[in-house]
């Protein structure tokens, strides 16, 4: 079995998702003519050849403007039924998926609109391609604490469908903590946590994620190998952290493939997980991610299957749901030793 084949056998789920992310310059053009939308770019072609990002900042302003072209239950729900599909050919049996309701709300798209295409798709994709999935909200954290509480407030008649809240958008200038009372209110709700740091952010903002948000997962987290004492703590407590190695070179948070440092974090014990972040814009899907990964740092397949399996154990589902993907996975190969 070549590589590609390999890691497409693997059961595995993808944790660090955003479903806006997915849009295709293709699917976008489509439902901007479908929904009279004007878009900033002329073409597909012309879409695609601005996707060279100097930054998180650069990247953002073109994923918003994207957005625009959703307006309605039918386009969240085939944005979201695309991404399943291209996820189930690549091995996910589990997808933790973030969505963005400020993003739309702002546009006056009612937040069960919304809610109500991307639940449906999740539907669908359990029914008839076996993948399972949980919506997690996303605050942005370039808007204020009031109006991610006002999000909240739009988003409590939809407690039982929503499964976590997370923060994303601009890190810089933002830190966790800017969001604790917020969060505190989410966990009370009986919400899962996670949280973007440490991408641009420095390891302080994981700190902050991890103490005052009390982060369950951080999204990202590559810089806390800068200090020691972060890579300890994560390693010690086995703090999933949701790489996405394709977006991080698009981003410049790496120079190049191969100066990334998840091989690094992965044998020095730390619970990683690959994933794809926003693929439309970054040009890799999850098996993308593991395979430029693997080539470019030469993975063994025992780490890929280490990567695998700890998405797996990373996920927000039952021991119930998550033993057979694990017996699956035994059944393609075994995981490297873990360090001491």
């Amino acid at each position: 079995m070549d590589l590609m084949g390999f890691i497409r056998s693997l059961p595995k789920a993808e944790l660090h998702l955003h479903i806006e992310g997915t849009l295709e310059p293709e699917m976008m053009f489509d439902l901007a003519r479908r929904n009279g939308v004007a878009l900033p770019y002329a073409s597909v072609e012309a879409t695609r050849s601005a996707y060279a990002f100097s930054d998180l900042q650069s990247f953002l302003e073109l994923y918003y403007a994207g957005a625009t072209a959703l307006l309605h239950e039918r386009d969240f729900y085939e944005l979201a039924m695309a991404y399943y599909c291209r996820a189930a050919e690549d091995g996910v049996v589990h997808a933790e998926v973030f969505f963005d309701p400020q993003t739309h709300t702002a546009r006056g798209i009612p937040f069960d609109t919304v809610l109500n295409g991307l639940e449906r798709a999740g539907r669908d994709a359990q029914e008839h391609l076996g993948i399972s999935s949980r919506l997690i909200l996303c605050f942005l954290r370039h808007l204020s604490e009031d109006d991610a509480f006002a999000t909240l407030e739009e988003a409590r008649p939809h407690r039982h469908r929503i499964h976590g809240v997370g923060l994303d958008s601009s890190e810089l200038g933002n830190p966790p903590a800017k969001f604790e009372r917020v969060f505190s209110v989410c966990r009370d709700l009986g919400l899962h946590v996670v949280a973007h740091a440490g991408e641009e952010g420095p390891p302080a903002y994981i700190w902050e994620a991890l103490g005052r948000l009390r982060a369950e997962r951080i999204d990202h987290g590559v810089r806390a190998v800068e200090d020691p004492a972060l890579l300890a703590r994560l390693a010690r407590d086995l703090v999933p952290l949701t790489v996405c190695p394709i977006s991080n070179v698009k981003l410049r948070v790496f120079p190049a493939m191969a100066q990334h440092n998840l091989k690094l974090l992965l044998e020095q014990g730390l619970r990683i997980t690959l994933n794809s972040d926003d693929p439309a814009y970054f040009g890799g899907y999850l098996a993308e991610n593991f395979l430029a990964a693997a080539e470019a740092l030469a993975l063994t397949r025992g780490q890929l299957v280490t990567l695998a399996r700890n998405s797996l154990l990373a996920s927000f589902v039952t021991e119930t749901e998550r033993a057979p993907w694990l017996q699956r996975l035994e059944q393609v190969g075994e995981p490297d030793p873990v360090p001491n």
